[in-house]
C-alpha cells in the first residue's frame, strides 16, 4: 500500500499511464506558506487527456518531488522545467516521462487539497485580491465566450483596483474627519479640511451611484439571461424551444394545453448565456393542473429579462391594422399586471415571434411583416416557421442583439458588478455615506462613523476588512487543484 503522503501523486501518475505515447505529465511543486500543511491535487482535471498536471503545495513538496522524479541530491533550479522519469516512490517502477517544476518556499505530512485551497493561499499571501479570486472562480465556471471575457477582465484586477481607489479615498476622508474631531479646538487643523471631505464624499457617492445603475448587466451575464417563451396555447412555443435547442426538450402535440410545467434549457447565443424557459399556454382553464401551469407561466414572465411572445400567424387578419390591434390585445394579456400601462409598452423586454409563417401566402406574409414593423409601440417582430426553419436565422440575429444589449460588452466601458454580494456591500457603503451627510452639521462623531461604516462595507468586497466570514462561501465553488 502506498503511503498516504504520496497517494495523490501516485494516483495522478497512474492517470498518465492511460495516455502513454501522448505528451508527458507535469509535476508542479510549490510551497507558498511556511506554516501550512502540504496539499496536493490533480490540477488538470479527471478523465482522458494528453497532459496530466499534479500540483503540490507545502513543506513536504520537496520530498515528494525528489522521490518521484529520481532527484537523490539536489532539487532542480527554481522555476525551470526539467524532463525526468516519474517513478513509483517505493518500487522505482517508471510510470511516465514528464516535466517537473520547482517553486521553492517550503512541513510534515501531505493531504488532498480542499476546493479552491491553492487560490485561497494566494489570497492570504496577498498575491490575489478577493475580486480577482472571484474572477478566477467565474473563469473556471464560464460556459460562453462573453462570460470568459468578463471573468478575465475581473481576474486582471480592474474591478479590484476601482474599489481599492475608493477605499483609499475613504481612508483619507476618515483621517481628516477624525483629525478635525481631535484637534480642531486646538486650531491645529487647516481651514477647509471638512469642505474637502464633503467634496470627496459627494464625488464618491456619484461614482458609486453610476456604478450601481448598471441594470445588472454583469450579474446577468454571469448567471445567464432569463428568456421566457410565452403565448396562447398551440402557438408553437414548445416547437420554438425544441428548434432553438435542437433536441426534443419539450413535448409537442396538437392538443391544446400539453405543456403544464416550465421546461428549461441553457443555451449559448452568440457567446452570451441564456436560460430559455417554455411555459404553459396562457388561457382560462377549469383544469386545476393547467391553471397552476398558467400561474407559473405568468410568474416567469414577471421575472424574465426577455420574453418571446409567440403568436400563431393563422389567427392574424390579412389587414395589417386589424392584425396589429389583435397583437396589442394579446401582448396586454401576456404583460405582467403591474406593468400594464395606458399607452407605453416596454418593448425592450419583449420580442414578438409570429410562428407558422409557412401557412401564409408569400404576398400576405411580406405585407404583414412590412406593415407590422411600422406600427409604433410594438416590440421587434420576427416571422418564422418552426416547421421549415424559415426566418429562423433572422430571428436568432434579433435575439442575439437583444441579449447583447441586456448584458453589455464585457470588454468595453467601466468594469461592471458581477456579484450580488458586491451590490449589497456597495449599497451599504452608499447608505453609510448618506449618514455622514445627514450628521455632518449635527454630530461629527456620528458623521465619522458613517465614513467608517462605508469603508468597512467596501473592505468586505475586496477582502481587506472582515473577510473571514465570506471566504468559505467564495471558495466552496472552486475546483479541486485550483
Amino acid at each position: 500500500m502506498l503511503p498516504s503522503v504520496y497517494h495523490g501523486v501516485w494516483r495522478a501518475a497512474v492517470h498518465t499511464l492511460r495516455t502513454r505515447g501522448t505528451p508527458p505529465c507535469r509535476l508542479l511543486s510549490t510551497a507558498p506558506l511556511a506554516d501550512a500543511e502540504t496539499i496536493f491535487a490533480l490540477s488538470s482535471g479527471h478523465g482522458r487527456c494528453g497532459v496530466a498536471v499534479v500540483r503540490t503545495s507545502g513543506p513536504a513538496s520537496a520530498t515528494a518531488l525528489k522521490h518521484m522524479a529520481g532527484l537523490t541530491r539536489n532539487l532542480p533550479p527554481p522555476r525551470t522545467a526539467l524532463l525526468r522519469s516519474i517513478t513509483h516512490p517505493q518500487s522505482k517502477e517508471v510510470l511516465d516521462r514528464g516535466l517537473v517544476l520547482w517553486f521553492p518556499g517550503s512541513v510534515a505530512g501531505m493531504r488532498p487539497a480542499d476546493a479552491g485551497e491553492f487560490t485561497r493561499r494566494a489570497f492570504q499571501a496577498g498575491k490575489l485580491g478577493l475580486t480577482e479570486v472571484e474572477g478566477l472562480g467565474d473563469l473556471i465556471h464560464a460556459e460562453t465566450e462573453a462570460q470568459r471575457r468578463q471573468a478575465l477582465r475581473q481576474m486582471s484586477g480592474e474591478l479590484g483596483r476601482l474599489y481599492q481607489d475608493w477605499s483609499h479615498r475613504l481612508k483619507r476622508c476618515l483621517a481628516h474627519v477624525e483629525a478635525f474631531i481631535d484637534f480642531s479646538e486646538d486650531e491645529l487643523i487647516e481651514d477647509g479640511v471638512l469642505n474637502q471631505v464633503d467634496s470627496s464624499v459627494c464625488d464618491l457617492q456619484a461614482e458609486m451611484e453610476r456604478h450601481l445603475k448598471d441594470e445588472r448587466r454583469g450579474e446577468r451575464l454571469r448567471s445567464g439571461v432569463q428568456v421566457v417563451i410565452a403565448g396562447a396555447t398551440n402557438a408553437g412555443k414548445s416547437s420554438l424551444l425544441n428548434t432553438l435547442c435542437q433536441r426534443p426538450a419539450a413535448i409537442v402535440s396538437p392538443i391544446a394545453g400539453t405543456t403544464r410545467d416550465v421546461v428549461e434549457t441553457a443555451l449559448d447565443i452568440g457567446g452570451f448565456p441564456i436560460l430559455l424557459s417554455d411555459t404553459a399556454g396562457l388561457r382560462d382553464s377549469p383544469d386545476l393542473v393547467e391553471r397552476e401551469g398558467v400561474r407559473r407561466a405568468r410568474e416567469r414572465v414577471e421575472q424574465a429579462d426577455l420574453t418571446l411572445v409567440v403568436v400563431d400567424c393563422a389567427h392574424l387578419s390579412s389587414d395589417a391594422q386589424q392584425a396589429a390591434a389583435f397583437i396589442q390585445g394579446h401582448l396586454t394579456s401576456v404583460l405582467p399586471t403591474q406593468e400594464q400601462p395606458e399607452s407605453v409598452f416596454p418593448t425592450d423586454r419583449f420580442l414578438l415571434v409570429l410562428n407558422k409563417s409557412d401557412l401564409l401566402p408569400e404576398e400576405q406574409k411580406q405585407k404583414l411583416d412590412r406593415e407590422l414593423r411600422c406600427v409604433s409601440g410594438l416590440p421587434p417582430v420576427c416571422l418564422i416557421s418552426c416547421h421549415t426553419n424559415e426566418g429562423l436565422q433572422d430571428f436568432l440575429t434579433v435575439l442575439h442583439s437583444s441579449v447583447k444589449t441586456l448584458c453589455g460588452d464585457p470588454l468595453s466601458g467601466a468594469p461592471t458588478l458581477t456579484q450580488a454580494r458586491h451590490r449589497a456591500h456597495l449599497q451599504q457603503c452608499f447608505a453609510a455615506l448618506a449618514q455622514y451627510q445627514r450628521y455632518r452639521d449635527m454630530d461629527m462623531a456620528l458623521a465619522a462613523e458613517g465614513v467608517r461604516l462605508a469603508l468597512t462595507s467596501l473592505g468586505r468586497i475586496t477582502g481587506r476588512v472582515g473577510a473571514e466570514e465570506i471566504l468559505d462561501i467564495i471558495f466552496k465553488d472552486f475546483c479541486i487543484g485550483k
